[in-house]
């Protein structure tokens, strides 16, 4: 009985080790189709796999402009060590190279050097973005907004999961707050004052 219990738990661990392997070797999706004047625009990062390129960096937002050639301008700009840290800039390109999806680009800040920018997973009405890359060494959590609801980014996080990337590895990317914008204030009639409650004082 104990070699039939120790040979079924192998066969268990074996199957889980498959399922594993063939899940983190399979194909990186990307979605059906990307409208790039929807998705060009200002984007800020939410989360990202950590990478040499980006160490210490912070706030980090990325500006898109399509290019009457199809190209897309690229101006990734962040501060070092903290929010009020100096910012550095980074300008490259950005090009289709699947035209039936717009899904996968090329991107480079100094030619010849080139990287892969898969969009993996797009908001319905381009509120977010996930940028994956074929072999999963890249990740990139994109939205319109510096924040992002937590119940969103979790299910953006189960829908990675199945396409075999290791969530744990995501680090937030801290932003700063969108300023408020004023409520203005009602206009009194001329000739009249406001009749506002006195301030109350404490005794």
């Amino acid at each position: 009985m104990k070699k039939l219990a120790l040979f079924s738990s192998l066969i268990i661990s074996l199957f889980v080790f498959a399922s594993c392997a063939t899940l983190q070797t399979s194909s990186v999706k990307v979605v059906p189709h990307v409208d790039l004047s929807k998705y060009t625009g200002t984007w800020y990062e939410i989360a990202r796999y950590p990478n040499r390129f980006q160490e210490g960096c912070v706030g980090a937002v990325a500006n898109y402009t399509l290019r009457k050639d199809g190209t897309i301008e690229v101006i990734n700009k962040c501060r070092i060590g903290n929010l009020q840290g100096r910012i550095v800039t980074a300008t490259g390109k950005a090009w289709v190279v699947d035209r039936d999806t717009n899904a996968k680009l090329k991107v480079t800040y100094l030619m010849p050097t080139q990287g892969d920018y898969w969009i993996i997973d797009l908001g319905q009405n381009y509120e977010y973005a996930v940028v994956g890359h074929p072999e999963r060494k890249y990740l990139w959590i994109l939205s319109r907004t510096p924040g992002m609801d937590e119940g969103l980014y979790k299910q953006i996080l189960e829908r990675l999961k199945v396409q075999g990337y290791d969530v744990s590895r995501l680090l937030k990317t801290p932003q700063a707050e969108m300023p408020k914008a004023q409520e203005p204030q009602a206009k009194q009639p001329k000739g009249k004052k406001s009749k506002g409650k006195k301030p109350q004082t404490k005794n």
